[in-house]
C-alpha cells in the first residue's frame, strides 16, 4: 500500500492536466502528454526490460475520464483510445516529483529514434 494517499485528484477544463494533492501537501499538475508518453501499461512499459515503446505524437493528448481502481490508483483514459495504465498513488507521486526529469528522457529517447512529440 502507498505511503501517500490522494486528496484530490482533478482533470482541467481543457482535459490536458490532472492535479494531483496528497495528504502530507505535496500538489502537482501533471501533463496529459507525459502521463500518456510515461503510462504504467503493458503497452507502454513492455513485458520485461528492454521492451520498452517510445510513443511519439502526443503532444495535444486529452484525457478523457479517470476511473478508481481499488483504493490504491487510477485508471486513465485518452482521447486516443488508450486507457490500460493502472497509475498507483506511488506512480502518481514519482510523477510529480520526478516528471520533468523523466520526461527529458522521453525527449532524449524520441529525438534518438527520429521521432517527434507531433507525430512520427
Amino acid at each position: 500500500m502507498s505511503e501517500f494517499w490522494p486528496t484530490e485528484l482533478k482533470v482541467s477544463k481543457d482535459r490536458r492536466q490532472l492535479s494531483v494533492a496528497f495528504d502530507d501537501g505535496a500538489a502537482y499538475s501533471l501533463p496529459a502528454e507525459m502521463l500518456r508518453v510515461l503510462s504504467p501499461s503493458a503497452e507502454v512499459k513492455g513485458h520485461g526490460p528492454g521492451q520498452e515503446v517510445t510513443v511519439p505524437g502526443k503532444r495535444n493528448v486529452a484525457i478523457t475520464a479517470v476511473h478508481p481502481t481499488g483504493n490504491y490508483a487510477v485508471r486513465i483514459a485518452f482521447d486516443d483510445g488508450h486507457d490500460s495504465g493502472i497509475f498507483t498513488w506511488s506512480y502518481l507521486r514519482e510523477l510529480g516529483e520526478k516528471g520533468a526529469e523523466l520526461f527529458a528522457e522521453y525527449e532524449r529517447k524520441l529525438s534518438e529514434k527520429g521521432l517527434s512529440r507531433d507525430g512520427r
